[in-house]
């Protein structure tokens, strides 16, 4: 404002009232490129684009010249309100398209697509691939519980302490956009599903079961009766895992849980010692018996054997007895007397000689020489010769008989 030049021409100002520009000794004046562009955006308004200011009488060219100016601006908003409509559909997810807020149509194709722009469509991104999860009974940590969703009770009035995750995935990204509103966030009604199914899993079971014996089996029940439940909420969810982070009775009780777990082991180790001592003895007493089953009843089919073919010897012998009385009676004292010498010693008795010999029948029927031993009491021989001859087994038992049957002869006579 101390420039004596401004606002007037000459060597120190440039002839149109403006202020002098200096050299390049600092940075362009920010009111002077104001000027300029007002002066340009002038130009453009005006027919001819003249420096100087419009004349008077030249209205009509104005007014057509700041229309031209107005149809290019209205013409650049045009293009860009329409290249708005431009958006990019990432890997793995879903464009739902909404037209005045009503759903339209879903994009999922990958890459770089168009709709119209806003306020006429509007496009929603759902990730479709995403592995979610939510945590019931627990945050961040099965440390920090919510005993509000984690204390349940089993089917033996036990309490049951639980944490547990789900994992699932958008089966349906338009059902998960707009069936689940009004009302709670979409992960709550996920939560809530999981909750009513894991305590009515648990309601089923004994603390035993949920425990220990079928955990895993606990876990896939309530995966079936969670998806069950979304999907009659058309929440467009899939359940895809459950699992049980940490199961055990509250800490109140934890003490009193594990004597009783501990007696509980002891009367099932007692029952199976109890069972494998019965397994043990139960199979031998079941062998003894059908042993001596089995002896009795070979005994019994012997003793009616024997006394069957008894009674059909007998009959026999009394047959052939009626027919012959004196040589059956002889061939009965014969067999007998044979049944009788067969397991005794046999000393043959000369009663013309003093001395006694032996007679070792056994031997001379097995082929053996006679023996040479004598009988107590008895004086030896005179002379005994140096061999003896082997003598016939068939010839000496034929000839013993024959000395009896003559002895009984003499007796009858």
């Amino acid at each position: 404002m101390n420039d004596p030049g401004w606002g007037r021409g000459g060597s120190g100002g440039n002839g149109d009232g403006q202020r002098p520009r200096p050299g390049n000794d600092g940075p362009p004046d920010l009111d002077e490129l104001w000027r300029d562009f007002n002066r340009k955006l002038n130009g453009l308004f005006r027919k001819g684009g003249g420096s100087g200011p419009p004349s008077g009488g030249s209205d009509g060219p104005g007014l057509k010249g700041a229309g031209t100016g107005i149809g290019v601006l209205a013409i650049v908003a045009i293009l860009l309100w329409l290249g708005s409509g431009f958006y990019i559909v990432p890997e793995g997810h879903a464009a739902a398209i909404l037209r005045f807020g009503e759903f339209r149509t879903l994009n999922d194709r990958p890459g770089f697509t168009w709709r119209l722009p806003y306020p006429v469509e509007v496009h929603e991104l759902v990730n479709v691939q995403q592995l979610r999860q939510i945590e019931v009974g627990y945050r961040s940590n099965v440390k920090n519980k919510v005993l509000k969703e984690s204390l349940m009770l089993s089917q033996d009035q036990s309490i049951v302490d639980m944490q547990y995750a789900v994992q699932y995935r958008l089966s349906d990204p338009v059902a998960w956009l707009f069936n689940n509103n009004p009302g709670p966030a979409p992960d709550e009604i996920i939560r809530q599903g999981a909750e009513t199914a894991m305590r009515e899993t648990v309601g089923r079971n004994r603390i035993d079961q949920v425990l220990y014996e079928e955990k895993e089996a606990v876990a896939k029940d309530a995966q079936k009766l969670m998806q069950a439940i979304v999907d009659r909420y058309k929440a467009g969810v899939a359940i895809i895992d459950v699992t049980i982070q940490q199961a055990q009775p509250p800490e109140q009780v934890q003490a009193a849980f594990e004597d009783a777990n501990k007696a509980a082991q002891d009367r099932e180790r007692l029952i199976n010692e109890g069972r494998a001592y019965a397994n043990d003895v139960i199979p031998k007493a079941r062998g003894n018996a059908a042993r001596l089953t089995e002896e009795a009843e070979g005994y019994k089919q012997r003793v009616i054997a024997t006394a069957q073919g008894d009674a059909s010897r007998f009959t026999q012998v009394l047959t052939e007895y009626s027919k012959a009385p004196q040589v059956t009676r002889d061939r009965m004292y014969l067999e007998t007397m044979q049944q009788v010498f067969t397991n005794t010693t046999k000393i043959y008795v000369d009663s013309r000689n003093t001395s006694l010999l032996s007679l070792p029948l056994d031997r001379l029927l097995q082929g053996q020489g006679p023996g040479a031993s004598v009988a107590p009491g008895a004086a030896a021989p005179a002379a005994a010769p140096s061999s003896v001859a082997p003598l016939e087994p068939a010839s000496d038992v034929n000839r013993a008989r024959e000395g009896l049957r003559s002895r009984d002869r003499d007796a009858s006579r």
